[in-house]
């Protein structure tokens, strides 16, 4: 009896394992299916799922999961704001589909052939939206220098030009790597002072990133950053050297190969054309001057662009004007040519109101001004002033169609220039809010993103400015504060190696372990790529250094 007693204790026994236990029906099902279930869940979701075991973590990491995940929270919500992009005979473009989306200016990412890491992808541009970010910082001068550093950012690569150091570049994705860098000095062995700079807006993809240097003396030159086969480094050669000009120091420069922008103090502006393929020793001929003028409405800020089409060239310069009794406005001109260098019109606008009269006695219309919104004008009566701001501007950038201008009164102007075959015209502007201190420096970029730094250095913001302000969603968030988004840069945690002596010496791969001072001043310039904001910043004692603010 006590024995089977025993045997029934273990049969209850056994029967309250199986009770408790929940079986996990889910781990049964194939890799196929559980990839097809992960589809549905959140990506916090999806985050947590990646700590659950080794199988989740390697099926919670698929590709096709995260391609997914960034289409529906980055570019399904700007291809839905977009008019007519969903139409009766389309109506199902905005559905993911790995092959059949609507993928905008994110096309590059879905090409075939290339293998996107989409989570990496997504971290990005949710960092970006966050303003989450690690910095460092890369020295590059003890004192300032006379004239003031230069420093431009084309794909990862940040070129700097200065009287005392020549010009250098960094890589700015691994350790901050000095490049290359070369002495800027003429056939007399004299330093030369730099005054303006340009990256090549039209990158060929031959390995070979050209710079233009433009200087005091009216010359200017154009290296190109090639690799040695020699030694297996990159470095700067000399492709042309313009002779020195009685037309006075180049002030702005703008590059799109084959074609040069030059602007001198006095408002000259030239338009060159380079031969399009380099001679046997890699260096370029002399270019044809295509056109120059000079100005006599345009006043510092100025911004130049350049745009090419299958038919024309078209050159452009973004200016600040002052007007009679009203403050200050902008102007934009453009000189449209075609490749052969023939003039095919050129034309001005202002964004003056009909009641404004210029100082170069222009007078806008208000047949050459975009139209503003009925509710983009309710709002404005209802809340805080939204117009442009009347104080002089502090910098200026044009990145067709979107005008960002800065204001020492805390607050941007934003402008939309809309340029057809018919007319040139910019809309009456409106003002942006965010920052709590006076703003040296912006910059517009890709999809109307744009980056703002306070003079104090301590202020950072990324802005989403797409569509500008005529669209409804950007007005309503611009009333709950959405537009910008503060910048809350993090130490980076990675492991600095010791760096040798002469790496010290250039800033090599030196990112500060103390926190930045909050005496620094930023210079005005700020720059950005898809994955790094640049700031030009200088210390209370007098060094200069590059800010880096990285966002993978």
């Amino acid at each position: 009896m006590k024995r089977a007693r025993d045997g029934e204790d273990d049969g209850e026994h056994t029967a309250k394992v199986q009770r408790l236990l929940n079986p996990d029906r889910l781990s049964k099902l194939s890799e196929e299916l559980l990839v097809r279930v992960l589809s549905f869940v959140p990506v916090p979701s999806l985050l947590v799922c990646q700590r659950v075991s080794k199988k989740f973590s390697r099926l919670s990491v698929d590709s096709e999961l995260w391609k997914a995940a960034y289409y529906r929270t980055f570019v399904l919500p700007r291809a839905s704001r977009i008019p007519g992009i969903k139409g009766p005979a389309n109506p199902n473009r905005l559905h993911y589909s790995s092959r059949l989306s609507k993928w905008l200016d994110d096309g590059y990412l879905v090409k075939d052939g290339t293998q996107t890491n989409w989570k990496q992808q997504y971290r990005l541009r949710h960092n970006w939206t966050q303003g989450q970010c690690a910095v460092s910082e890369i020295v590059v001068a003890e004192r300032p220098p006379d004239p003031p550093l230069l420093v431009m950012m084309s794909n990862s690569i940040i070129y700097a030009a200065d009287s005392m150091s020549g010009l250098r570049a960094w890589d700015s994705k691994n350790d901050r790597e000095l490049l290359a860098s070369s002495e800027l000095s003429g056939d007399t062995d004299t330093a030369r002072l730099p005054t303006s700079m340009a990256t090549d807006a039209n990158n060929t993809g031959d390995d070979k990133e050209r710079v233009v240097v433009g200087f005091e003396d009216g010359s200017f030159s154009m290296y190109a950053l090639r690799i040695d086969q020699r030694t297996s480094r990159k470095t700067f050669t000399n492709v042309f050297t313009h002779p020195p000009s009685t037309n006075g120091m180049l002030s702005a420069l703008a590059y799109s190969s084959p074609y040069l922008v030059t602007m001198t103090e006095d408002h000259l502006l030239s338009l060159y054309a380079f031969e399009s393929i380099p001679g046997i020793t890699g260096l370029l001929d002399a270019p044809k001057l295509l056109y120059s003028l000079r100005s006599n409405t345009a006043w510092p800020p100025v911004s130049l662009s350049l745009r090419t089409t299958a038919t024309s060239m078209t050159a452009a310069i973004a200016y600040s004007l002052p007007t009679y009794l009203s403050g200050w406005t902008v102007g934009v001109q453009e000189l449209i040519l075609s490749h052969k260098g023939d003039l095919i019109e050129s034309r001005l606008a202002t964004a003056a109101d009909e009641h404004s009269f210029t100082l170069s006695a222009y007078r806008s219309t208000s047949s050459d001004r975009l139209p503003p919104s009925p509710s983009s004008n309710s709002a404005r009566e209802a809340s805080v002033p939204s117009g442009p701001s009347r104080s002089k501007p502090t910098s200026m950038s044009y990145s067709h169609p979107y005008l960002l201008v800065a204001h020492p009164d805390n607050t941007l102007s934003l402008y939309l220039v809309r340029s057809t075959s018919q007319a040139l015209s910019i809309s009456s502007g409106n003002r942006l809010w965010g920052h709590t201190s006076s703003i040296s420096g912006a910059h517009v970029g890709m999809r109307g993103k744009a980056v703002s730094v306070s003079r104090r250095g301590d202020e950072l913001r990324v802005w989403d400015l797409e569509g500008g302000m005529t669209s409804s969603a950007n007005r309503r968030r611009s009333r709950n504060g959405h537009l910008s988004v503060r910048v809350q840069p993090s130490r980076a945690s990675e492991e600095h190696t010791q760096d040798d002596e002469s790496g010290q010496q250039v800033g090599l791969r030196f990112a500060l372990d103390q926190g930045f001072d909050d005496s620094s001043v930023s210079r005005g310039w700020v720059g950005f790529d898809e994955q790094n904001v640049i700031v030009l910043r200088e210390k209370s004692e007098g060094s200069q250094a590059l800010v880096v603010y990285d966002f993978t």
